[in-house]
């Protein structure tokens, strides 16, 4: 077959096909009627004092323990209510946050910080460093049951002994005074301090943590704000921490409310009930792209996330890295990209997202070619498609967007590979305790599953090493590769002080070799389709989701 690729703007092609090969019957998006106005001046008798948030995709959270938080709505919340020692800015760099200022070693491998004087709980009582060795030391506890901390801070000194259990504290976690914390690594680490802005180092009261439930009544940090109440299935309303760091919130209240179909919030956002809606794990689809587009109220941006194939590398037919191979070769990511999704995503060529560190240095990938499919297959050891054993395919619609991609997906391996994929549908939570299972028993796990990585911190590590190393417990296909191993690990131990280059080249290197033997089979880099009202002031949409630089000058405008 040939194929001829023509460029038609930034990441954007078309695909023209010779007659001797059928082009692929995909799916498209329906655009949705356009409103009559504005969704920006339909707002008679919005709350001047309640910012109105809306989180689709979930029916609920689960638990408000920081140390828990791993999916985008439940971060989205719990960074309101718990702070860290550092933080992320709008141009996603570390910025001081409980911690006033930093120094770290000449060896790169102890970090001491200085917290802010009059740091304080919400209740009032002094954050003192000890409550910082007691909640990192507590997010790594295997009784916490963190499913997010141990991987991200198995570096600590002492940390793999607590994660074991032959431990009850790192040894790496120091309190030198009241206002002085320090953390010692076993090795550098480059993307430490990027590490230290997730949630499950924030700090947590030592006594209200003691309580059982705790995370699911009211809990408090030194966050922007406090849960005043929960309404189980429906919303949690926040009340603003008048003893915040930077000065009390300007806006009173923030009523975020769970809806588990975007359609639904959208209707309460153009009839004027909703402020926010749309977000990282859950942005607008693009069915409603067309209706909201020219509004004011749109917002949108690449996403520091990958919408991946995982393969149990441990069950048949995907233990042979040709059968992966095969099916990779068979997905035309592009057509998936522009035709399916109307050209709001990116295909992705390469498990690290745009705009990524790192992603300056060039990459091979896994290019669309039929022909070239069915000769791995068969080199695979079958004669077709129908060869295989049965196929099952397992994903979170999510609100229709996945069912698009899942069905292109879908006719493109029955069309070039005669393969009848059968499709298994689950929610999103079902659908991450199943990956879990997979880690643990794989050969009672997923054979095949679509999900999305977004990044914890903005490091190619985030991506790379703490998803495909052979010892990752986020390795859930049992990617394993011995080479790939020893360069990632060679560039985890280079710190910040150390040749940032080499580091990232080591990176590179490991992410062609997951991309050749199919570690993952990268498909879309999504977008952030958000629509915040104009009368929102003071909250900015980033790749890596809503920062507010100052939360004292968050403002809802007349």
């Amino acid at each position: 077959m040939h194929l001829c690729r023509v460029m038609t703007g930034r990441l954007l092609m078309a695909f023209v096909l010779t007659a001797c090969v059928a082009a692929p019957v995909v799916p498209t998006v329906a655009p949705t009627a356009a409103p009559a106005a504005s969704a920006a001046v339909i707002r008679a008798g919005a709350p001047a004092d309640t910012l109105r948030w809306s989180i689709e995709g979930v029916s609920d959270l689960a638990s408000l323990d920081p140390a828990k938080a791993g999916d985008n709505p439940t971060v989205t919340v719990v960074n309101l209510i718990f702070g860290g020692l550092l933080r992320l800015n709008e141009s996603l760099e570390v910025q001081p946050n409980d911690a006033a200022s930093w120094v770290v070693s000449e060896d790169g491998k102890t970090y001491t910080f200085t917290l802010r004087e009059g740091l304080v709980f919400a209740d009032g009582t002094a954050v003192t460093a000890a409550d910082y060795v007691f909640s990192i030391n507590r997010a790594i506890q295997p009784e916490t049951g963190s499913f997010i901390a141990p991987g991200q801070f198995s570096g600590i000194r002492g940390a793999q002994q607590v994660i074991s259990g032959s431990a009850d504290m790192a040894s790496g976690l120091r309190s030198l005074d009241d206002r002085t914390l320090q953390i010692e690594l076993v090795a550098p680490s480059a993307a430490f301090l990027q590490l230290l802005t997730f949630p499950s180092t924030a700090v947590v009261p030592r006594q209200l943590s003691a309580q059982d439930g705790w995370a699911e009544q009211q809990p408090f940090g030194t966050g922007p704000y406090v849960v005043k109440s929960w309404t189980r299935g429906e919303s949690i309303l926040l009340a603003a921490n008048e003893r915040y760091w930077q000065g009390k919130p300007g806006v009173p209240l923030i009523n975020i409310s769970f809806s588990s179909e975007s359609a639904t919030a959208y209707e309460r956002y153009l009839a004027g009930q909703l402020d926010i809606m749309g977000s990282l794990q859950n942005p607008l689809p693009a069915s409603m792209l067309p209706a909201v587009a020219g509004l004011p109220d749109f917002r949108t941006s690449a996403s520091l996330n990958t919408r991946y194939i995982g393969f149990n590398n441990l069950l048949p037919p995907f233990n042979s890295d040709d059968a992966r191979r095969a099916f990779a070769l068979a997905v035309d990511r592009f057509a998936i990209a522009n035709q399916v999704l109307g050209g709001e995503a990116i295909a992705a060529e390469r498990i690290l997202p745009p705009q990524m560190i790192g992603t300056r240095l060039p990459i091979r990938p896994i290019v669309f070619d039929p022909d070239a499919a069915r000769a791995a297959l068969e080199q695979a050891g079958f004669s077709s498609g129908a060869a295989l054993p049965p196929i099952t395919l397992t994903y979170a619609p999510e609100g229709g967007e996945n069912e698009l991609v899942i069905q292109a997906l879908q006719q493109g391996w029955k069309q070039y590979l005669d393969v009848d994929v059968v499709l298994q549908a689950v929610d999103a939570t079902q659908l991450g305790e199943l990956m879990t299972q997979t880690r643990k028993t794989p050969e009672q796990g997923l054979q095949m599953y679509y999900s999305v990585w977004g990044a914890d911190y903005a490091d190619p590590q985030n991506f790379i090493s703490q998803q495909l190393h052979s010892g990752s417990p986020n390795n859930n296909g049992h990617f394993s590769d011995s080479r790939f191993d020893r360069l990632v690990e060679e560039a985890d131990q280079i710190g910040a002080r150390s040749d940032i280059q080499r580091r990232l080249l080591l990176y590179n290197q490991a992410e062609q070799i997951a991309i050749d033997r199919v570690g993952w089979l990268p498909i879309l880099h999504s977008k952030v389709h958000m629509l915040l009202h104009p009368r929102v002031q003071g909250l900015v949409v980033t790749p890596n989701g809503t920062v507010v630089p100052d939360w004292s000058k968050l403002r809802l405008s007349e």
